[in-house]
């Protein structure tokens, strides 16, 4: 997988499959979209691309909304280039391009800069200014730019929809377990041990000190959780 800073500084000549989100967790929603858009783009011969963001809407145009996100930007790399995905994106979000209309979204980045010829997308996704567009117009899009677009239904879990929102409230309640299952994976904290207090120890238990090198990164709730480690 290629990873590309800015969607000026992509330059693929090939014509593109493409989904586009904030795909927080790469839960096992987004992973429907992936295996979709990957499959898509091997058997119609086209470069399957994620356009993703960073920071996360939420930060940039919600100062007071203290949104703690699931994965690091490293980590979410991570977890999609195991996906096999061809490309990833990742564009500053800013005001400036929140404002970007619907129209030169698709005309100017979909079209003229990805050369989209399919896209598979959540059946909720809004996108352009005021995020006034939806999954119709985007329909209305490709009969005008001559791309196709493929709607992903919401999955489910015990008949509840999955989404970054649920997980992130699991975690802040220490439902470890619910967050798992929706994700699909066990959730993760990466950072640089740390020496400590020595507490641990007392204890009997072994115990690390994890600097997490981000502020935005969620931590769940305060108790004691059985873990697996990788150092």
């Amino acid at each position: 997988m290629v990873t590309v800073q800015s969607i000026s500084n992509y330059d693929e000549q090939h014509s593109s499959a493409v989904t586009i989100g904030t795909f927080d967790g790469v839960h096992i929603g987004h992973r429907t979209i992936l295996e979709k858009l990957i499959k898509n783009a091997t058997s119609d011969g086209l470069k399957s691309t994620v356009l993703t963001f960073f920071p996360h809407p939420r930060m940039v145009l919600q100062k007071d909304a203290d949104i703690k996100l699931l994965n690091t930007i490293a980590e979410k790399t991570k977890i999609l280039e195991q996906m096999g995905l061809d490309y990833l994106i990742i564009h500053p979000f800013t005001k400036e391009f929140s404002r970007l209309s619907a129209t030169a979204f698709v005309r100017d980045i979909l079209v003229n800069r990805l050369k989209t010829k399919k896209i598979v997308i959540g059946y909720d996704h809004r996108f352009g200014r005021n995020r006034n567009a939806n999954i119709n117009d985007l329909i209305t899009f490709g009969n005008t730019f001559d791309f196709e677009v493929e709607q992903i239904s919401a999955q489910e879990i015990d008949e509840v929809s999955v989404s970054s929102t649920k997980i992130r409230k699991a975690l802040e309640e220490g439902d470890i377990h619910v967050a798992n299952k929706f994700l699909g994976y066990l959730y993760m904290l990466t950072g640089t041990i740390k020496k400590g207090k020595g507490l641990g120890r007392q204890l009997g238990f072994p115990t690390a000190n994890l600097a997490l090198g981000v502020s935005y990164k969620l931590i769940p709730k305060n108790g004691a959780y059985v873990v697996k480690s990788n150092i």
